[in-house]
């Protein structure tokens, strides 16, 4: 089975054989035989059509719940599924043996997962056979099961100069799961993920610095988790530190998965306050960790990535390291006049005293670090980056920007993170 598992869904030989069968079962389904049979099919084919496009009005036009619109492929692709599935009614109806019902409900089936196949490529969501089936998720452990402080912690900068790994080192971290108390912010924040790595598991235990990771919108905090394949890339890294790396926190920054606060405290809820008192509060009294700024750092794909850049130039003293992956160059709801509206009853004084490129235009910012990663495919995201990067230059930040292979995708939001490593592992004192 570990071989399956290991199975591409986003290249090779599985993804072409999906979409194949998938062809082949629609042909199988759209096939009849008599006049009024095929009537029956361009209805079908109608009412797909007809579904697909109402779909793509309220989702872009009505609902809007995404500040960029999402590309015909997916809709696309969606509506193929849905005719699949539509097309298998009066099949159902008319099959005359068992055995044509089981065709039937097979062939729909392999439809709906071609569409799937091609959504997820697109996404770059799950990588593999065992990413999609969950099986990546290992060594999760309850919150009450995890090491509390201890009194001989080892410290020092860098953590690598002083730290011995000892023989029962665990060979992997683990990751549990508690719900931060919004005390300050009132935020309505889902529970956060955390992974600690495997030296969090020893004694003596070294103290670690902190990673906050945000996912996008639509979002949660388990996405770093499923899609992100966070585990895994912490616990690579660790492999070669001596079982070192940080604590990564994924906190809550929309409050739903389809909510949109733009990472500001505003109308739409404090998640600033949220992610600047609230999370390091409780993070720094449960957990063994670093207390000071320079031990803590943030990062982010897409909105998670815009978010990144606003708590760092709004919060400098909280966190002075930031990972911008794929973000954009301004927080939106995808206009202008609605996100002012939305936020801060129109009044765009409120919006340009947070909003990053208003900032870095006024302000210098010396004592801030970070890197912008963003896919060599991203046409709309990539462009926004460049922008970004050049106003962060002009605000004397220390930056690096960085194109990894992929579009807005997760492929490159975890190629993103990982080549990013090297940067927190040195300004955050596990590394020279």
């Amino acid at each position: 089975m570990h071989g399956v598992g290991q199975l591409s869904l986003i290249s090779g030989w599985l993804p072409v054989v999906i979409l194949v069968l998938g062809v082949l079962a629609l042909g199988w389904l759209l096939l009849r035989r008599d006049r009024r049979q095929l009537r029956t099919v361009l209805a079908v084919l109608v009412l797909a059509v007809v579904l697909t496009l109402l779909l793509r009005y309220v989702v872009e036009d009505v609902w809007r719940p995404f500040p960029d619109p999402l590309p015909i492929s997916l809709y696309t692709s969606i509506g193929v599924g849905m005719l699949g599935l539509l097309l298998a009614g009066p099949r159902l109806r008319n099959a005359r043996t068992w055995r044509g019902r089981g065709l039937t409900v097979l062939a729909a089936v392999v439809v709906v997962l071609a569409a799937t196949a091609q959504v997820n490529h697109f996404f770059r969501a799950y990588p593999t056979v065992s990413a999609a089936l969950g099986n990546g998720r290992t060594g999760e452990v309850a919150l009450d099961s995890v090491p509390g402080p201890q009194a001989d912690a080892v410290t020092g900068t860098p953590l690598s100069a002083v730290w011995k790994a000892p023989a029962d080192i665990p060979s992997g971290g683990v990751v549990t799961q508690a719900s931060i108390p919004a005390t300050a912010s009132g935020f309505r924040a889902r529970p956060a993920r955390i992974y600690l790595p495997p030296a969090y598991l020893v004694s003596p235990r070294p103290v670690l610095p902190v990673l906050v990771l945000l996912a996008g919108q639509p979002g949660a905090p388990d996405d770093w988790l499923t899609f992100g394949g966070i585990k895994p890339l912490m616990d690579g890294y660790a492999a070669t530190h001596a079982g070192l790396a940080p604590v990564v926190v994924m906190a809550d920054a929309t409050g739903t998965e389809l909510a949109n606060p733009l990472c500001l405290d505003s109308r739409l809820g404090q998640v600033q306050t949220y992610l600047a008192v609230d999370v390091p509060a409780w993070v720094k009294a449960t957990l063994q960790v670093r207390q000071d700024a320079a031990g803590w750092a943030i990062a982010g794909s897409s909105y998670g990535g815009t978010c990144s850049l606003q708590m760092a130039l709004n919060h400098p003293d909280v966190y002075p390291t930031f990972v911008d992956i794929s973000g954009q160059s301004t927080p939106t709801l995808g206009d202008a006049q609605r996100t002012l509206d939305a936020t801060f009853g129109g009044d765009a004084a409120r919006f340009a005293a947070v909003n990053p490129l208003d900032l870095m235009r006024r302000n210098q910012y010396p004592q801030l670090a970070g890197t912008f990663t963003v896919g060599a495919n991203d046409g709309v995201y990539r462009p926004e980056q460049k922008k970004v990067l050049a106003a962060a230059q002009a605000a004397g930040m220390t930056v690096t920007y960085t194109e990894v292979p992929g579009g807005h995708d997760w492929g490159a939001w975890r190629a993103g993170l990982e080549s990013s490593l090297g940067l927190l592992g040195t300004r955050l004192g596990i590394t020279r």
